[in-house]
This record gives C-alpha cells, structure tokens and sequence, in this order.
C-alpha cells in the first residue's frame, strides 16, 4: 500500500502543503532581516546625533582635543579581521558547511573581545594620563562613544554564541544560517560606525 501510494500519489494534492512550509521559512528570514533593519535604524539615529552633539560641542572655547591612544588603531585592525572573518562565517552558511562555521564564529568572537579588550586598553591609558570624563567635554565623548560601541559588539557576541551552541542541532540548521548572516551584517554596520567614530574623534 505505500509504494501504491507513492506512485499514484498526485503532487498537486500536497502543493499547498509545500508551499506553507516554503512560506513559513522565507516569512521567518524576512521578518529577522527586517527586525534587524528598523534595530539598526534606530542605533544609527542614536550615534548620528551624538556625532552631531560631538562635532557642535567642539566648536566651544573650552574643548580640549583629546590625545588618541595608539592602540585604537591596533583595535580597528583587529575589528576589521573580525568583520571579515563574520563574512567568511556568513558564506559558509550559505554553502551550509557547518565544521567550518564553527571555526569563523569562534575566530570571530575572539576577535572581537580582543577589540573590547582593547578599549578598556585605551580607557585605562587615558586615566592613567589623567584624561577624565569630568575634565573636559571631549573626554566624556570619547567614553560615551566607545563605551556604547562596545556593549553593541558584546550584545552581538551573545547572539553569536547562541548560534554556535545549535550548530550541532540538525532540526535548528535553517535558522542557524539565517542567525550567522544577520550576525555578519551586524558586525559589518558595526565597523562602519566605529571607523566613522574614530575618523570624527581624530579631526576634532
């Protein structure tokens, strides 16, 4: 009876039901893609108008530019490989290759902490020469930009590690992959806001 079913099944029977899987799971991509848009959206607001209230600040008698460390272009280094290693990550799940997935989120995620790892480098460099967030207008700034930078990119690595943690789960496969490119793209609007923050804090 069910090699008679299978050939004189009638594929239309079961097109809706196909259809509604099918449905279910781009629904699925698109409503993450677009949830991560309006999120983006709304940080990108936020940093605008800090740069905005940045650049009008500096423009007082009072500001004192700030001395950047050094080692923030060592972390900008490192937040670039993180970023391409995200890519590499995200094209692995396209091929859905999940041995090497694992390898670039983990590769990523160290990457990134070294970079906050790296902030709080440059935030202890600055108090040790006396740069307080009370002293000056610019110094306050520079904490409140790479702070809030840094707790964005370790709100990601949250995300991030919950993917890896279902990489082994074959029932979670679809929604890993969609989870590691949302992540690759978040690292990269991530890096574009932090080169655009380092190019305003070393003009002004």
């Amino acid at each position: 009876m069910g090699l008679l079913s299978k050939v004189t099944a009638k594929p239309w029977e079961h097109a809706g039901e196909m259809e509604g899987v099918h449905g279910e799971v781009v629904h699925v991509r698109s409503a993450s893609r677009t949830g991560l848009l309006l999120f983006l959206a709304v940080i990108s607001s936020m940093f605008l108008l800090f740069m905005i209230s940045y650049y009008t600040r500096s423009q007082f008698a009072d500001w004192e530019m700030l001395k950047d460390p050094r080692i923030l272009w060592f972390n900008t280094a490192v937040l670039v490989l993180a970023s391409l290693v995200m890519h590499l990550a995200s094209n692995t799940a396209v091929h859905n290759e999940p041995g090497r997935m694992r390898i670039y989120l983990l590769a990523g995620g160290i990457l990134t902490l070294i970079f906050v790892g790296g902030q709080w480098m440059a935030w202890q460099q600055l108090s040790a020469a006396g740069y307080y967030a009370r002293t000056n207008p610019a110094n306050a700034f520079f904490y409140l930009f790479t702070g809030l930078h840094a707790l964005h990119l370790l709100g990601g690595i949250w995300f991030l590690g919950l993917a890896a943690l279902r990489l082994g789960r074959p029932e979670q496969a679809e929604h890993v992959r969609q989870r590691v490119m949302l992540c690759a793209t978040y690292w990269h609007y991530l890096l574009l806001v932090w080169l655009a923050l380092f190019t305003l804090l070393l003009r002004t």
